[in-house]
C-alpha cells in the first residue's frame, strides 16, 4: 500500500511540475500577444523565440526532475 500511495505522490508532483510552468508560460505569452507592439513582430520570429523557449523549459524540467526523483 505504500509503494501505490509513494507513486501516487510522485505522478501529482510531477503533473504540478508540468502545468505550473505551463500555465505561467501561457499566461506571458497571451500579455506579449496583446501589447500593440507585437503586431511589428514576423511569424517566423514568434515561432523561433516560443521553439526556444519550450527546449529551454523542457531542458529545465529535465534538470528538476534529475535532481528530484529518488537515486537508485
Amino acid at each position: 500500500m505504500r509503494s501505490i500511495m509513494g507513486r501516487m505522490f510522485r505522478r501529482r508532483s510531477l503533473v504540478t511540475l508540468v502545468l505550473v510552468p505551463l500555465i505561467v508560460g501561457l499566461a506571458g505569452l497571451v500579455h506579449l500577444v496583446r501589447l500593440p507592439r507585437f503586431a511589428g513582430y514576423r511569424t517566423v520570429d514568434v515561432v523561433q523565440l516560443t521553439g526556444s523557449g519550450a527546449s529551454l523549459g523542457i531542458a529545465l524540467m529535465a534538470l528538476v526532475l534529475y535532481c528530484r526523483l529518488p537515486k537508485e
